[in-house]
C-alpha cells in the first residue's frame, strides 16, 4: 500500500494493522504530493464532491454515499488523461 507521511499512515496503530495483515506499506517521499498526483487529485474530487456535501449519520451512511459517488464518477464523469472518457468508458 502507498501511502503519503499523514499520521494517521505512521503511526504505531496503522503499522500493527498492516503488519497482521501481512500488508506492506510504502511511503512517498515527505512534501512531495506529485510523486503520488493521480490519487492526490482523486482524493481531491472525493473531499469536494462528496465527502464536504454530506452530513453522515452512520458509517453504512458513509459507505453509500460514497459508492453512490463513485458510481456516478466512474459512468458520468469523462477525465482527460482517459483521452476524455469516463472510467467505464476506458475500462472497456
Amino acid at each position: 500500500m502507498k501511502t503519503d507521511n499523514g499520521r494517521e499512515f505512521i503511526s504505531k496503530a496503522m503499522d500493527k494493522w498492516a503488519y497482521e495483515r501481512g500488508i506492506e506499506i510504502e511511503f512517498s517521499r515527505p512534501s512531495t504530493p506529485t510523486d503520488n498526483a493521480t490519487i492526490e487529485r482523486f482524493n481531491g474530487r472525493l473531499r469536494q464532491e462528496c465527502l464536504n456535501e454530506h452530513w453522515f449519520m452512520s458509517l453504512n451512511d458513509v459507505r453509500s454515499k460514497i459508492e453512490t459517488w463513485g458510481g456516478q464518477h466512474n459512468e458520468s464523469c469523462p477525465h482527460s488523461a482517459l483521452a476524455w472518457r469516463t472510467p467505464c468508458e476506458f475500462a472497456k
